[in-house]
């Protein structure tokens, strides 16, 4: 059916919200989260719009695949991820309502990732002729653990979910529109971006409703696997350029934090969107910039897809790291010194 593509954001997006407006008074009650020394907001705020938005999606893509079978092994490789998203809610919600030693989690975390990697994507290879298979499959397994992590570590300031993922999962459901990948993984991305919409009301500064880890995690997830299938079609430049300014965010600020010795399992302000707020940027200013950069990030990656030139993929990776880098230090820099 043409129509499923389109209707998939659509119906995940209207499930979303009215699970969120129904869950809202339950996650008031037992799923609160106090402001301690990651936090931007200032009071208790409810928990846990993440099963909305899990929830939205999973029923969008299964009304899509009973509308429009898949054949072949793409509708079994769909249930393994919502299967796998799944238990890494169940991981998240644990760690909501009564918080798991650092170990422990990322054992359990990487157990979930581990079971998508192997059984959801068996035949992906991305590099075949210059690593063995185990080699390759170690590194996803840490690149997966890692993206699992630095949502939820970037899952820190109302709105900042929305405007990292929304962007990229919406690239990825145009790329399967396209044909550029397959129209399972369209029709997933397409999921978790209306998944989200139907969340983000409930998000907006000031928030009334947090994802809480039951979300971010799997959220995490889901977008790893849609990047690694993204870089599996050969789209290797396009992956990278698509989540940049999260992994830029993520990632140096836990090299910082190992270079001065700081325990990176603690909570902590120390991310770019964290300084600016504290640098005199606005809640709202801080999203909107990094939605900005994420639809011009998500342009990069069309044009590294379409172009298959090396030096033209170059040539936009290099400019998404150029404009990452400048979104970075203008966060890092106080307003009083723009002038």
């Amino acid at each position: 059916m043409a129509l499923v593509p389109f209707a998939v954001p659509i119906v995940a997006a209207l499930a979303a919200a009215l699970l969120c407006v129904a869950l809202r008074p339950l996650l008031q009650r037992y799923a609160l989260a106090r402001p301690n020394a990651r936090s931007s907001h200032k009071v208790p705020t409810p928990q846990g719009g993440g099963i909305a938005v899990l929830a939205g999606a999973f029923l969008a893509v299964a009304l899509a695949l009973r509308l429009s079978p898949l054949e072949g092994e793409a509708g079994r490789s769909l249930l393994v991820v919502a299967g796998g998203a799944c238990a890494l809610a169940l991981v998240g919600a644990w760690d909501d309502i009564r918080p798991l030693p650092a170990g422990l989690r990322l054992v359990l975390q990487a157990a979930c990732v581990g079971f998508v990697l192997i059984r959801a994507a068996p035949e992906l290879r991305l590099f075949p002729e210059a690593l063995p298979l185990a080699v390759e499959r170690a590194l996803a397994l840490l690149a997966g653990v890692w993206f699992v992590n630095l949502v939820n570590f970037m899952d820190g300031l109302d709105w900042i979910t929305v405007a990292g993922i929304v962007p990229l999962a919406a690239a990825l459901a145009l790329a399967g529109m396209a044909g550029v990948v397959d129209p399972a993984t369209g029709w997933l991305a397409a999921g978790l971006c209306g998944g989200l919409l139907g969340f983000a009301p409930f998000n907006r500064p000031v928030a009334k409703l947090f994802l809480g880890d039951v979300g971010s995690l799997p959220i995490g997830l889901l977008s790893a696997y849609l990047l690694y299938r993204l870089a599996g079609t050969g789209a290797f430049a396009a992956a990278l350029i698509l989540p940049l300014y999260h992994v830029a965010d993520a990632t140096i600020t836990l090299f910082r934090r190992l270079a001065r010795g700081e325990k990176v399992w603690q909570a902590h302000r120390s991310h770019f969107y964290q300084q600016a707020t504290g640098n005199g940027f606005s809640v709202r200013a801080v999203v909107g910039r990094v939605a900005a950069l994420n639809v011009v990030l998500a342009a990069l990656a069309g044009l590294a897809i379409a172009w298959t030139s090396l030096w033209a993929q170059a040539g936009c990776l290099a400019l998404a790291v150029l404009l990452t880098g400048l979104l970075l230090r203008a966060f890092a820099t106080p307003r009083a010194s723009h002038g």
